[in-house]
């Protein structure tokens, strides 16, 4: 089972990634609306992954990677960004985030993330 966080207030605009990640049955999608509720889940949970959007009300994402980091060092995290691969790179550099997300990231999007996930994890799937 893999245990993972979404930190968004877009369900709306991430429905079709929403759905293929919670349609897949070896996945429990958890969704949060705060940067504080993500740390907390952490906390509880330890989620294999957290996906952090952009927009949280006080929580710049790469500065919630950080304090994710900061719970439990081994935290694999994504992240919802505009920036360009290369930007995000540079920006996210040192975090080992696991993935960056486009600003309404889809169907595909998930069926990458989670195939990341599972080869970071040694999880046949």
């Amino acid at each position: 089972m893999l245990r993972i966080v979404l930190a968004t207030t877009r369900l709306e605009a991430m429905q079709a990634f929403v759905e293929a990640l919670s349609s897949n049955p070896e996945v429990r999608l958890q969704h949060v609306t705060s940067g504080a509720e993500a740390l907390e889940a952490v906390r509880i949970s330890a989620p294999h992954l957290v996906i952090i959007d952009s927009g949280l009300a006080n929580h710049e994402p790469l500065e919630l990677v950080k304090k994710l980091l900061m719970v439990n060092a081994m935290m694999n995290t994504a992240v919802v960004s505009p920036l360009s691969e290369a930007e995000f790179h540079e920006a996210s550099e040192g975090l080992g985030v696991l993935a960056r997300l486009p600003g309404e990231p889809g169907e595909s999007d998930a069926t990458d993330l989670l195939g990341k996930l599972r080869m970071v994890l040694g999880v046949m799937g």
